[in-house]
């Protein structure tokens, strides 16, 4: 009988790791689903990008007040689950706090977790209050309402109950407080407990641990399903990120090749091209998250919702429907139909009829952008939804010809005159005479 917590705890612990590995396999395939692009150039700059941006939070900053906020919530709650480690080590073989052999070091770590703790809670409250009371414009737009808005207030809540169980557990932990060392916020909420007798303290003390690494578990699973995914995808989407200046856009590989051909005097233009037998019918632009390369499909994972993007963006605050948020929202949404299409279909993707574009991106959205780089530039993980926006303007001009009118007569006079305007070659230089 004496070992049944220990397997319990082993149960729980298996299924709860199990359950998320499962999830980062699925994650992975769905990344998979995109094609290829190779972003292994330059690996000094791209190490360089991780470390800035994700691990040292350098464009969370720009917006100060929230980035400060975010900065203790990031290193606390990383931070104080380093205790985790602990409470397994303790559940798996019925020890108790196993570290705390390392005498003072201990007691300054824990001591450290404790005013990390209430600084998170703190931080939680205030971002909080900004969603739900003050509402800011960002948080409070329509590409943000219903499970979306759920979601960011379930993380919230999430790491609030966590931290008040870590703060809980200490403080009725009567051997802990007996130390007297590194209690520096549990003694104070200690004799809130001193009514009770010894059993009922011990009852709360081992509550709150259950309690504790199961919340844990629990929202190490619960990131698959929500915009704290990125948590763990922020380090390598930045260092993945596109490292070309912004504004430069990517040639098609075929059209590329289809220009060099016409450009060779020595190329024979009627010669048999090499033909991957395997390979689909070409699509030029994207359609569908299919069309789409890995990185993108990344992009859309570990957008965060928080709205700078969105915020910044020249055409949504002119009132046009384009929000770049709700482009990378969208992407990820319907790569997760893909995948649940291929889950139910045992490894397969049977056509459903819908698509990216049209179902979920309007061509309105897509042309209301007036591809700025705004969006680029205030992502604080480096996610680009530009590139997804012009991958689907491609499509739209070059596989359906869809493009608006004014667009279709500036291609049109580039074709017959050389130029974007509506004049005959020969009268190209007549404005030098007036």
């Amino acid at each position: 009988m004496m070992y049944i917590d220990n397997i319990l705890f082993a149960i729980i612990l298996i299924a709860g790791i199990g359950f998320f590995v499962q999830n980062v396999k699925k994650l992975k395939r769905n990344i998979n689903l995109g094609h290829d692009v190779n972003r292994t150039d330059n690996p000094s700059a791209r190490w360089k990008n991780m470390a800035m941006i994700a691990l040292g939070q350098s464009k969370m900053v720009k917006r100060p007040v929230a980035g400060f906020l975010h900065i203790i919530v990031y290193a606390g709650f990383i931070i104080i689950n380093l205790e985790v480690l602990e409470i397994i080590i303790d559940g798996l073989f019925g020890t108790h706090r196993i570290f705390s052999f390392l005498g003072g070091f201990y007691s300054f770590l824990i001591g450290s977790f404790e005013i990390l703790a209430v600084l998170v809670l703190v931080s939680v409250i205030v971002f909080w209050i900004r969603r739900n009371i003050i509402r800011l414009k960002r948080f409070a737009s329509s590409d943000l309402k219903g499970a979306p808005k759920k979601d960011a207030d379930t993380i919230l809540y999430f790491e609030m109950v966590l931290m008040s169980l870590f703060l809980i557990m200490n403080a009725t932990d009567l051997h802990f407080q007996a130390m007297n060392s590194g209690n520096v916020i549990s003694q104070y909420l200690n004799p809130l407990f001193s009514s009770l007798d010894l059993v009922q303290v011990e009852i709360i003390e081992r509550t709150a641990w259950w309690f504790h690494i199961i919340g844990i578990l629990l929202f190490l699973n619960y990131l698959y399903y929500s915009k704290h995914l990125h948590i763990l995808l922020a380090f390598p989407n930045t260092y993945f990120a596109d490292l070309n200046p912004k504004g430069q856009f990517d040639n098609l590989e075929s059209v590329t090749k289809e220009v060099k051909l016409m450009m060779d005097p020595n190329a024979d233009p009627f010669a048999a091209q090499p033909v991957d037998e395997n390979a689909g019918p070409h699509k030029f632009g994207a359609s569908d998250v299919q069309d789409l390369n890995w990185v993108q499909l990344l992009n859309a994972y570990t957008c965060t919702e928080c709205g700078r993007c969105t915020s910044s963006c020249p055409a949504n605050q002119t009132g046009k429907k384009l929000s770049p948020r709700k482009i990378m929202m969208d992407t990820r949404d319907r790569l997760e139909e893909v995948g649940r299409n291929i889950d139910a279909n045992k490894g397969v993707f049977v056509p459903d009829n819908k698509s990216l574009l049209n179902d979920y991106i309007t061509p309105e959205e897509l042309w209301a952008c007036t591809s700025c780089n705004a969006c680029v530039e205030e992502c604080p993980v480096n996610i680009s939804p530009l590139s997804i926006i012009m991958d689907m303007r491609r499509y739209l001009v070059m596989e359906q010809s869809a493009a608006p009118q004014s667009l279709n007569a500036m291609m049109t006079n580039i074709e017959n005159n050389g130029a974007p305007w509506q004049y005959n070659q020969q009268d190209r230089l007549n404005w030098k005479n007036e």
